[in-house]
């Protein structure tokens, strides 16, 4: 048992450790957009490489403890929580990096002015991911309840934002490269809320065994149709 609790203690040392490299990771391609900092968006990608190592290593672990130890009730929930949170922050890592590779196309392209919601929607999916890891810190159900309630006001304004591009796209067609640009920039944030939310389900889950998922919309509303036009003006999704 001793040594079961070792184990678990390292584990969760690291899956904090790569929460806090996603973060910051996420907190440099938003720069690099905001500023258009082409050496912060390059670090960014470059950065992705050593969370996809940390997920593997994690991964790994969690399987070890598993075979060797064969945990059950509460430290069973917590190495089962850790796989999927693990996963979901290699896929915002992903996220970060596809946020930093726009950033690096938008420097190529004429610099249309960004709807304001745009940095508030950066403001709200940083909060919320900030949040989520802060429940698997303090290991705080209620917060993560709140990171869950939160994910509605960020499914608003991704469709606010949209409407607005739409708006400027009929506007201003000549630079339609760049707000589409923007479009996927849009798209990316909507996902990490939604890959933040999943981490507070998976905080809920290890705290109290209460299975959350499929409680939330995989898709907001309208985005199914949104990506359709979107595919029309040849943009790819590249979303996690």
């Amino acid at each position: 048992m001793r040594h079961l609790q070792r184990e678990t203690d390292r584990l969760k040392r690291k899956i904090l450790a790569l929460g806090a490299l996603v973060e910051e990771s996420l907190r440099q391609a938003f720069q690099a957009i905001e500023q258009r900092d082409a050496a912060k968006a390059r670090r960014v990608i470059a950065t992705d490489m050593l969370i996809d190592q940390n997920e593997v290593e994690i991964e790994e672990e969690c399987l070890k403890i598993l075979a060797l130890y064969q945990p059950v009730a509460g430290d069973l929930r917590f190495v089962a929580a850790v796989i999927k949170i693990n996963s979901e922050l290699e896929r915002i890592g992903d996220l970060a990096e596809n946020i930093a590779k726009r950033a690096l196309d938008l420097l190529d392209e004429y610099p249309v002015s960004a709807p304001a919601t745009v940095a508030v929607l950066v403001d709200r999916t940083g909060t919320i991911l900030e949040h989520a890891l802060d429940a698997l810190v303090r290991q705080d159900s209620g917060m993560a309840r709140d990171v869950m309630a939160a994910d509605n006001e960020i499914d608003d304004l991704y469709r606010q934002l949209l409407d607005e591009l739409k708006t400027i796209l009929r506007d201003d067609p000549e630079h339609l490269d760049a707000i589409v640009l923007l479009f996927s920039v849009a798209r990316y944030l909507e996902r990490l809320a939604d890959h933040a939310t999943n981490i507070a389900e998976d905080v809920l889950y290890m705290v109290e065994g209460e299975i959350q998922r499929h409680g939330h919309e995989a898709v907001a509303p309208g985005t199914a149709e949104e990506l359709l036009q979107l595919r029309d003006l040849g943009f790819r999704d590249e979303s996690c």
